[in-house]
């Protein structure tokens, strides 16, 4: 339970302590400033606790988006403020000042939670605003003033911008225009039942998981019925982060759900495509891998790209103008989201396609949509990254360093080494054009020296902080050389299950990637230094993969990649949930890839 403080005296016609109430607060009244004080300290330290002016007038709404979001310490709208355990000291701290300092009471005209917000800035305190839009949140100063706001809250239909509000603002095409129109409404039939975002997105899963068991069918109704499944699951994933805000329910394991559920549902339908095909004897094993490479180092650019210049300072870049002139004009704006082919257009071209076509045909046309895609987005961030003037952080550059999950080899390259041989970008490239050569040599030796080259490359770029304006290539650059590297050797082996062995153990690292990219975008820090080093980071497993292959058999290789892709699950699926699960995570609703 969350207590609410409502300070000065009830106004009459107020619904204010109703509103409070119906948000899961237990009111109690503080007539001034000092009975205040003393509510606030009585109040049990692990709960939230807020201080609403008795004044107040404004939409329900308005007080749930400024009161009880679980993603902020400290959050007010004008007549409103709350702390959540952690911060309750800050804004004790706050209110004691105003209160000595004799702030008035609490029918003055200034409001004692805004008051108490002010002190809390002061303080260098980090105070969450909420857009609030068309919702009203006031403190009328005199009955004029109040019949005005009231006034406006009428005209102001609360519940229609709570609808709105809980569809992402920037979207993509399919799931603006035929998605989202329904889906919202699905999100609040599930609110108004208590269902929970988690519940949804475990039945988006469940669905997705029942889509893949029938396109392994490898039959027309097969097919079909995973085409219809699978726009089915995409509708509740849209609905679970609906629902998140539609309810304001954001949770650590909602975090983690919806980080990784996407990416389960997506490759479990790729190997679910792969079996079907394999039904009726055609093998596209090696196109399923290679969607999931592709896929997913497209993700790795984004999340690189973003993290090294989301706070840089002077940010400037005419590439960037341009850009953002281009989002004004409006048919632009939903060509430019549909060509980078973001997962709602993604999965209806899936679902399409298997539904009418064959497996094969569906890859062709993934890998064909997913390859133009990387290329027009990674074009576009390289020219804005080289016309851009900007200043990186210690924090961008170690969010990089993060990201590139170096391992203990390459970590000791960058310790006895005197100093990088150049700029990190070409250090990189250098090491894993010479793995690509080594894989395609013929020679059953050649890609264990190539990954030694690679390995020690890796170590070189990352000699020296990565703030160079192309840095953030280096993350992406390393998942291609050790995704590829596996789908090669797996290819190569020309041994039945050896490439469904080399799937596992791409969908097993992947998963440790995208857990890093969830933790830094939570603010967490990246995952502890022992995962990665127990599970050999990048160039470590590279390695070891071509090791392996040159050593044993090509029965022998399957079986050890089938081993590791068991090991490497069970190690990084352990701590992830561990973390997701624990006090520390962060309680967000991630907004991911643009649906």
């Amino acid at each position: 339970m969350s207590t609410a403080i409502v300070t000065g005296q009830p106004v009459p016609g107020s619904s204010l302590e109703h509103d409070l109430r119906s948000l899961g607060f237990d009111v109690c009244v503080a007539a001034d400033d000092a009975e205040a004080e003393t509510l606030l300290a009585a109040v049990p330290a692990d709960r939230r606790v807020a201080l609403v002016d008795a004044r107040f007038v404004g939409h329900p709404h308005a007080l749930r988006l400024g009161l009880t979001d679980p993603r902020f310490p400290l959050s007010a709208v004008p007549g409103a403020v709350t702390a959540q355990a952690a911060a309750r000291p800050a804004l004790t701290r706050a209110l004691a000042r105003e209160t000595s300092a004799g702030g008035g009471t609490a029918v003055a005209v200034d409001s004692l939670a805004d008051r108490a917000v002010t002190a809390l800035a002061a303080d260098g305190a980090d105070v969450h605003r909420p857009e609030l839009g068309s919702l009203v949140a006031a403190v009328p100063a005199d009955p004029q003033a109040r019949n005005e706001a009231r006034q406006a809250v009428a005209a102001v239909d609360d519940e229609a911008v709570r609808l709105k509000s809980a569809v992402k603002s920037r979207d993509g095409f399919f799931t603006t225009f035929f998605i989202s129109p329904y889906s919202r409404y699905l999100a609040r039939w599930c609110a108004r039942r208590g269902l929970t975002p988690n519940q949804v997105t475990t039945a988006s899963l469940l669905t997705a998981l029942v889509a893949a068991g029938c396109a392994a069918t490898g039959t027309r109704a097969g097919f079909v019925a995973a085409g219809v499944l699978l726009i089915a699951s995409f509708v509740l994933d849209c609905t679970d982060g609906q629902l998140a805000r539609y309810a304001l329910k954001y949770s650590t394991l909602g975090a983690w759900l919806d980080a990784t559920f996407d990416r389960a549902k997506e490759y479990a339908y790729y190997a679910g495509l792969a079996l079907g095909a394999a039904r009726g004897g055609d093998d596209v094993w090696a196109l399923a891998l290679g969607a999931m490479v592709l896929q997913t180092c497209r993700h790795v650019v984004d999340f690189s790209f973003n993290e090294a210049n989301h706070d840089a300072t002077a940010n400037t870049s005419p590439t960037a103008a341009l850009s953002d002139r281009l989002d004004g004009v409006g048919w632009t704006v939903w060509v430019r989201r549909m060509i980078v082919l973001p997962i709602g257009e993604r999965w209806a071209m899936i679902a399409v396609l298997t539904a009418a076509t064959t497996p094969r045909i569906t890859f062709y046309a993934l890998l064909a949509g997913c390859a133009f895609a990387a290329t027009y987005t990674t074009a576009g961030r390289v020219l804005r990254s080289v016309t851009r003037k900007a200043r990186r952080t210690d924090r961008a550059a170690q969010a990089l360093a993060d990201l590139a999950d170096n391992g203990p080899l390459a970590s000791f390259v960058a310790r006895v080494t005197p100093g990088r041989l150049g700029a990190a970008p070409l250090v990189a490239l250098a090491g894993t054009a010479v793995l690509a050569a080594s894989l395609f040599s013929g020679a059953a030796w050649a890609p264990v020296a190539g990954a030694a080259v690679y390995a020690v490359a890796s170590g070189q770029a990352l000699r020296r902080p990565l703030k160079g304006p192309l840095d953030w290539l280096l993350p992406p650059l390393f998942r291609a050389a050790e995704y590829g590297t596996v789908l090669v050797l797996a290819a190569r082996a020309g041994v039945n299950g050896a490439l469904p062995a080399a799937f596992g153990l791409v969908a097993a690292v992947a998963y440790h990637h995208y857990d890093t990219v969830y933790r830094i975008r939570g603010n967490a820090g990246a995952p502890p230094a022992w995962l990665v080093r127990s599970i050999g980071g990048h160039e470590g497993r590279t390695l070891l993969v071509t090791v392996l292959a040159a050593a044993l058999t090509a029965s022998q290789f399957k079986v050890a990649l089938t081993v590791l892709a068991v090991a490497v699950a069970l190690v990084v699926l352990a701590e992830s949930i561990r973390f997701w699960v624990s006090a520390g995570a962060p309680a967000v609703h991630d907004e991911g890839e643009p649906a």
